[in-house]
This record gives structure tokens, sequence and C-alpha cells, in this order.
């Protein structure tokens, strides 16, 4: 009887997520994926095996029951699936649309040993969705108040994740945040046809009717330092989770040209700041004819993919490796590719070229070949000596990765930071840093991150904020 009920479930096909056709949707900043519908959704939920022992749930980073959620889609119960799903993660919309679930959850999937992985990360969206679409999420019951607070630095998938946990256990949590919304870099950094803001918003609503207070505007170590955080406004302990937002450059000539961005910046003006929408949002982008993106992972394909939805007639990606060994989620290079960006492989950039009025005119690279793996364990890219060339542009994109914001640091001197720039942290857990009271964790802690990462360090580390602030107890730091 058992086999039967799973040949009748490898028997349906996994869901194609519905999308814009590449050409339309190239031209505009609307969602590339439209969702699956209410009969994509059984379908899909259909095909789970209902595992005794799931793998997938230890390939989740925030352990959400990933069995459970689906049998309630199964039985058309999407709103109780969407409460399952925010016992363990309160980001269930942004999840299910930015988690690279392929090498997580899906990749552990017992279906997808002989067939396609069931589409988890589309079902945690439709679930999402569903219940946006259905009236106000449900609030869970509050406990008392324990009448202790904590200070979470940074509101992005870390502090979130984070706040959601500690407001539920019942201390106060205050936010603050640098920038003037909420969301870190779901808000400045992911393009709006990938996590449409409205989005991020509403999840972010969500956690204020909590109770999760949040302050924007509001630069630690600057306006107030973390020792001021604990001493003066009586915070118990404080989480930093700033992210890594300093742009890394490649240090080649012409990198100070005009047309040269850091993709930090580009999509900070472009997501944040709606530089899209020029001249409604005074923040505007030079619109020019032919772009290229230094890079491989999912920020130079974000980059790429809103030059060309700005207006770029010809857009770029220069990296030095080949396409098996790009970072990015084969998902978004292959929209990328769908949409007419053009990838020059084994290529590096050595000099940025300028015209007499020193606005970029082209990129000399040189031809790379693939020598021994390096640390990352990826074969590292060495220069063909004499394989010199040009490609035309009137605009660069730096997207070869990020570092630590000095900020904080700097005005929290026994701080301790590895030889990176990036907060140490200590204990058999980690999030732990030498400073007592003081937490650490995403990409402030390990670089730069995936948001279901982050959200995972945001869990763990409200969970050691709370036992400390209950105990006292904190590991012995040498």
């Amino acid at each position: 009887m058992g086999d039967s009920k799973d040949k009748k479930k490898k028997g349906v096909q996994r869901q194609l997520m519905p999308e814009q056709p590449p050409r339309e949707r190239a031209q505009n900043f609307q969602p590339v994926t439209l969702g699956y519908t209410e009969e994509q959704a059984l379908a899909e939920a259909s095909r789970c095996l209902q595992c005794k022992k799931p793998s997938c749930v230890p390939g989740c980073p925030v352990s959400i029951d990933i069995p459970e959620f689906i049998k309630k889609i199964k039985k058309g119960k999407f709103e109780k699936a969407a409460r399952e799903i925010k016992k363990y993660s309160l980001l269930p919309a942004v999840c299910g649309r930015v988690c690279p679930q392929e090498s997580q959850c899906e990749g552990q999937c017992l279906l997808g040993k002989k067939n396609r992985p069931v589409a988890i990360g589309n079902l945690e969206r439709f679930a999402a969705d569903y219940e946006a679409e259905h009236g106000d999420a449900e609030l869970p019951e509050m406990p008392p108040k324990t009448g202790h607070s904590a200070a979470i630095v940074g509101s992005g998938p870390a502090g979130l994740a984070a706040a959601g946990d500690l407001i539920r256990i019942g201390h106060d949590v205050t936010v603050f945040e640098a920038l003037h919304k909420p969301g870190g870099v779901l808000v400045y950094g992911i393009p709006e046809f990938r996590l449409p803001k409205a989005i991020v918003k509403q999840e972010i609503d969500y956690l204020q009717r909590l109770g999760v207070k949040i302050q924007c505007d509001y630069v630690i170590g600057k306006i107030k330092t973390i020792d001021q955080l604990l001493k003066e406004d009586g915070f118990c302990t404080v989480f930093i989770c700033t992210g890594a937002g300093l742009p890394m450059f490649m240090d080649i000539p012409g990198e100070n040209l005009n047309g040269v961005y850091s993709a930090n910046e580009f999509l900070t003006r472009t997501n944040l700041m709606k530089a899209y929408e020029f001249p409604d949002f005074d923040t505007p982008v030079k619109r020019l004819r032919r772009v290229a993106v230094i890079g491989g992972g999912n920020v130079a394909m974000d980059a790429v993919r809103t030059s060309l939805r700005l207006g770029a007639e010809k857009a770029y990606i220069l990296y030095r490796r080949t396409k098996a060994e790009m970072p990015a989620r084969a998902e978004e290079i292959e929209h990328a590719e769908q949409e007419g960006v053009e990838f020059h492989f084994l290529t590096a950039p050595i000099k940025i070229i300028g015209n007499e009025k020193g606005w970029v005119s082209g990129v000399e690279c040189i031809r790379m070949d693939l020598g021994e793996p390096d640390a990352s364990g990826r074969r590292r890219p060495v220069p063909v000596k004499g394989s010199e060339f040009v490609i035309e542009a009137d605009e660069v994109i730096v997207s070869i990765g990020t570092s630590a914001n000095p900020i904080i640091a700097q005005s929290t001197p026994d701080l301790k930071l590895n030889r990176r720039g990036y907060i140490e942290v200590y204990g058999n857990e980690g999030c732990y840093t030498s400073k007592k009271g003081v937490f650490a964790g995403g990409d402030i802690v390990t670089g730069s991150a995936t948001v279901i990462l982050a959200m995972g360090a945001g869990r763990l580390a409200a969970r050691l904020i709370d036992n400390y602030i209950n105990t006292g107890d904190w590991p012995e730091i040498r």
C-alpha cells in the first residue's frame, strides 16, 4: 500500500513557477516570479513523501518543520500552514523568494534522489502570500513581560529573526537601524523584481505588531556607543548584526573614473532610494548604454539585471572563472541569460579606461585559465600572458564582495576583531564576543552569506541572549 502511495506522488511532476516572459520583465521592475495558484500548491504539496525522518529539516538553517506545514497545505489549510512556518521563521514571504533552497532544504529532499525535489521554497512563499492576501496575520498568544530588554543593532535578516524570537519570549526589544527604512539588505540590496519592498514591509509590520520597537536613522557608534546602550539606556544585552556593507574594489587603474559604482551603491540608489522611479524620486542613476558588472555572485546578478531594466542596451558579466564556479544561484543565472545578459567567462579586468571627460569608455581585460584549487575549493584563475583585450563600456559596477563597516568597532575598543575586520565570536556555539553582554552574528561575523543563514544566526543569538539574561553565564574569553 505504501509503495503505491509513493508511486502516485512521484507521478505528479514538480509544479513550475509561473513567470513574466523574459523580454517583458527585462523592461520593468515587477516581480519576475508570480507565485503558485491554489491548484499548483495542492499538487506540489501532494508530492511530499512525509518522511518519518525528514532530511529536509536539518537542511533548513532555522529548522522549520517542513513536512508539517506542507501537510497543512495538502489539506487546504493554507493559513494554518503559514502559522506553522512562523513558529520558526517570521519572514516566510521573504525566505520563500530569496533563499537558496536548492542547496539547503530541497537539496536534502529524499524525492530529489530519483526525481525533482519538492518545491519547498515555492510552497513557503505560497502559504505566506495566502495569509497576507486573506486578512491580517493572526498574532500568537504572547507571554508575560520579563522586565528585561535587548538592543539589536541592525535590522537585516539576523536582527529581525532575533527580535522575533526575543519578543515572543517576553523580553522588550529595540532594533536600531542606520538607514531610513528597516530591513537591511532586504531593502537596499535585493531588487524589487526579486523581492518587492511591500513584502518586506509586511513582515516587519508583523514584528512591530508583536511589540518590537524599531528606531531608524540611528547610527550606533556615532549617535550612541555600545557602552552607552548598556550603561545609560539600561539594556541587559546588545546583539550586533550590522552585516558586511563596506564595498571592496579591485585596486586597478581607472576605478576612480565617473561611471564606476560599487554594487552596494548602485543597488542602494536603485532599490532603497528608488532611482528606478526618477524623477518621481530624486535619486538619479545615470542611464548608460553598455554596462559591465564585475563578479559572479547573486549581487552581481542583481546589478546586471537592474542595469537592463534601467535601459542598458548591453549588459555584461565579467567573471574570472567559468559558469560552473559561479557562486550565484542557478535560477538567477538562468534568469539573467533569458533576459539578454552577456556572460564573459575566464575574463579578469586589469584596467578601466576613460575618455577625455573622465568618464568610463571601456574595460581592459585579460583571459584566464583555471589552475589548482584555492582555499575556497574552486580552481584558481591564472592569467594567460598576451591575451589582453578591451570591452567597450560606459558604466562599470564592481561586485566582488564586501567587508565589515568599521564604525562600531572604532567606538568599541574592547570588541575583538579577526584579521579580516569581522567581529570575533567565542563559545561552543559562537555569538559571544570579547565584551560581556554583547553578542554578534550574521555577516558581521561570517562575511557575506545568505539571508537564511543570517536568520539562523539571529535565532541562535536569541536563544543565547535569553540564557544570558536568565543566568548571567558567559564563556571564558582568552
